[in-house]
């Protein structure tokens, strides 16, 4: 049996958006292969009878037969989300995609959270990432360029064939093919407000036995934004509360350019090879002012400042990888093997001038550089067989090493003097892990139910090193991950769905520094190295209904976790506040998500989604009485209109309520987003769209205990106005109008998932 020939769009431009201060970006580890957990919903077809019948059905072997307006679909372990319709995928950012996602929720800084849990593994074609690791993950997921996606994967209760890293669950991102045959490309171009712009161009050409492609991007960026932060410490002598406020503005530019080249090749009709290879840079200069002033218990001002500060940031992401893939005799019965290693280096720094207007003293610099560099390696080695009474069995083997440098520097001294080394600057950490794992899942149809159990066995070994310090640390573990998925066929058009996973929520490697950091001069963060992973019991019974293009699905969910890692907020004195890493005693969650997505005519349809939860935390650790609880609710609204054949219009919007965090909770915020597009012929296309027309998206964060209190409100402009063009070439031409269509939604099931209905 041949592989099915395919051509992959990847268009890597990073669009125009705004971010923090210091924002990052990278590359991912994008393999050729499939998705290792898909499997075809039909016979693969020979290359040359397919794209007879119509290329742009075809997807690694997958020959689809959804309808075009079927943009959800489920199977048995997942949910997939098609981003053909979102029209902020156009101009956009994956962060912004992802707002419109059910189940998912990102705060302004990009920060990606699943039904409100942070602990979110987030991948690309079934295979992790480091740009998705370490602090600036959120800034990353606001550089990367959504038009280079095709759908969304959510999967809150992942099998054991994944990870069980992330404890609400995993956001698989899957790349978009560039179908048809010959020679097929794109050009895209963006222009926004304020200067920003970005363009991409992608490539490819596909025969009999090989297919190659490239793609390259340019982007230039623009970021502002304003922080308020005011905090009320507890006076024990006096019983009365030492105010303090600080107010930071920024205002940062910068560019990127990502490159990217693949090669698949057919060794025979069985075997096909692929290699891939990426680069990724960015660069990012920033200009910050802040004012500080703070009072004793009795309201008098004691301290008074401002800094300014000029800042640098670097990032860079470089990855190989390699694939193999052996179709054995019948049908879905085949051997994958799969080899990655990337490297991501970031280094930020900035000169800073402090003011001290009381007490007066002269003026003083501070030069800070920190940088870290992630070097990830991965070998994954999977076997599928069919057994009788139509049963899949899927084993694998996989390894992953994470080696973590990270390596600050910070020197002070008086403006037109020598800097002398400040040893709460300057620090050196390594961290490294190996993670060995053997996984095996099994699914059957028996009557009307499919059954697919289980089991994830993971050896960890950890290996710390704070070098500053002159303290090491190693440990390991041996854990048990399994799962279970039900499902149920009412008839035709309903089902039920009902599975259980346990997940763990590993540290990060700066959760694990135990040498306290200076951020500003009144915070500092620390770690600690004898942190516990956290581990998730989670339990889901979904019923979905899917009449015609009318799709309707609720979901009952519940979680309990012990040792989960959070930020936990003390007061040093004088107003400086310490952000460190504890292991709270538990906690529990629960709700009803409803979504629905219909037609109301054939020119009008509608997407909502809401999400009622609610949360308990034990935080008696956290200086609390007792346990805390509340009930959060979060939306999100579209509607679409194909005014003519040639004209879409969508409006949309999302809503998150009051949060609950461990010592407070997150203010409610929201988003309106509108968006045009309007298709000149087959081959061009033009977008126009407006993010945060309200202005109403922030972050607000309320720390509330009886000796702090703390409210921080940031604010990003994320107004904005894109207007960009698409043209693509090559492949059968408008002679097949087909070719040209709109993305259609693209789903591949896997062991016991329903296909069409």
């Amino acid at each position: 049996m041949q592989f099915p020939r395919q051509q992959r769009r990847l268009s890597m431009t990073i669009p125009t958006r705004r971010v923090a201060l210091l924002a990052a970006t990278g590359l991912a580890a994008l393999s050729t292969a499939a998705f290792a957990q898909t499997a075809p919903t039909t016979a693969p077809a020979p290359p040359q009878a397919a794209s007879k019948k119509d290329p742009s059905n075809q997807v690694q072997g997958v020959t689809i037969t959804a309808p075009n307006a079927q943009d959800m679909r489920t199977s048995i372990d997942r949910r997939s989300y098609s981003l053909g319709k979102d029209l902020q995928a156009t101009t956009g950012s994956v962060a912004d995609v992802l707002r419109n996602v059910p189940s998912v929720q990102v705060d302004v800084q990009g920060n990606v959270s699943l039904r409100g849990d942070p602990n979110v593994t987030i991948m690309i074609d079934g295979k992790p990432s480091g740009m998705f690791k370490g602090d600036n993950r959120g800034q990353v997921l606001q550089q990367i360029p959504a038009n280079q996606f095709e759908r969304v994967e959510v999967m809150t209760n992942p099998s054991a064939a994944f990870s069980p890293e992330g404890a609400a669950g995993i956001i698989n991102l899957i790349t978009k093919q560039q179908r048809g045959v010959g020679m097929t490309g794109s050009v895209r171009a963006n222009v926004g407000t304020e200067g920003r712009k970005n363009a991409s161009a992608s490539i490819a050409r596909n025969t009999k036995g090989l297919t190659l492609s490239a793609d390259a991007g340019w982007r230039r960026d623009k970021a502002k934004g304003e922080m308020i932060d005011e905090r009320e410490r507890l006076d024990a002598s006096s019983g009365a509360y030492a105010t303090s406020r600080q107010k930071l503005n920024f205002t940062s530019r910068g560019q990127s350019h990502n490159a990217r080249a693949s090669v698949d090749y057919d060794l025979d009709k069985r075997t096909r090879v692929s290699a891939e290879a990426r680069y990724n840079d960015m660069r990012y200069d920033s200009v910050s002012g802040s004012s500080f002033e703070g009072k004793t218990p009795a309201g008098v001002p004691n301290v008074r400042f401002q800094r300014l500060s000029d800042g640098a940031m670097k990032r860079s992401v470089a990855g190989l990888s390699g694939d193999l893939r052996r179709k054995l005799s019948g049908d879905d019965h085949e051997f994958t093997l799969n080899a990655s290693i990337e490297r991501t280096r970031n280094s930020q720094g900035g000169l800073a001038e402090t003011f001290s207007q009381l007490p007066i003293a002269p003026i003083a610099l501070e030069n800070v550089r920190t940088s870290d560099e992630l070097v990830q390696t991965r070998l994954k080695a999977e076997y599928k067989r069919p057994l009788p009474h139509d049963a899949k069995l899927v084993a694998g083997y996989e390894l992953q090493l994470n080696e973590n440098d990270y390596d600050n520097y910070g020197a002070r001294g008086p403006k037109g003097g020598a800097l002398v080394v400040d040893p709460s600057l300057t620090n050196r950490f390594q961290f490294d892990q190996a993670v060995n794992a053997i996984y095996a899942t099994y699914s059957r149809p028996i009557g009307d139910w499919t059954v697919m159990p289980g089991l994830r066995i993971e050896e960890v070994s950890i290996d710390t090193n704070q070098i500053t310090s002159r303290l090491t640390d190693r440990y390991d573990y041996l854990r048990a991950y399994p799962s279970l998925h039900l499902q149920y066929k009412v008839d035709d058009l309903r089902q039920v769905n009902a599975s259980y996973s346990r997940r763990i929520q590993r540290p990060s490697a700066q959760d694990l520094n135990p040498y306290r950091i200076y951020q500003d001069p009144y915070s500092y963060r620390q770690g600690d190295p004898r942190l516990k992973p956290q581990v998730t019991d989670a339990f889901e019974v979904a019923y979905q209904l899917r009449k015609g293009f009318n799709y309707y699905l609720g979901t009952l969910y519940w979680r309990e976790a012990r040792d989960g890692v959070t930020d936990v907020v003390r007061d040093l004195g004088d107003g400086v506040l310490l952000t460190t890493k504890a292991n709270l005693a538990n906690s529990r969650s629960g709700g009803l998500e409803l979504v629905a997505n219909a037609r109301l005519s054939p020119k009008l349809s509608y997407t909502i989604s809401g999400n009622t939860a609610w949360t308990e935390i034990g935080a008696t650790d956290l200086g609390f009485p007792d346990k805390r609880s509340a009930w959060t609710v979060s939306g999100y609204a579209a509607l679409n209109i194909q005014a003519t054949p040639k004209d879409f219009v969508q409006i949309s919007g999302f809503a998150t309520g009051k949060r609950l965090t461990p010592q407070g909770h997150k203010a409610p915020t929201g988003m309106l987003l509108l968006g045009y597009r309007h298709k000149f012929n087959d081959r061009l296309s033009g977008v126009v769209t407006v993010q945060d027309g309200l202005k109403t998206f922030r972050d607000k964060t309320v720390i509330n205990t009886p000796t702090l209190k703390n409210r921080r409100d940031m604010e990003l402009d994320l107004r904005a106005v894109f207007v960009g063009i698409t043209y693509g070439f090559g492949g059968q031409g408008a002679a097949n109008p087909r070719r040209a269509r709109e993305p259609a939604f693209d789903f591949q099931t896997t062991p016991g998932g329903v296909g069409p209905m």
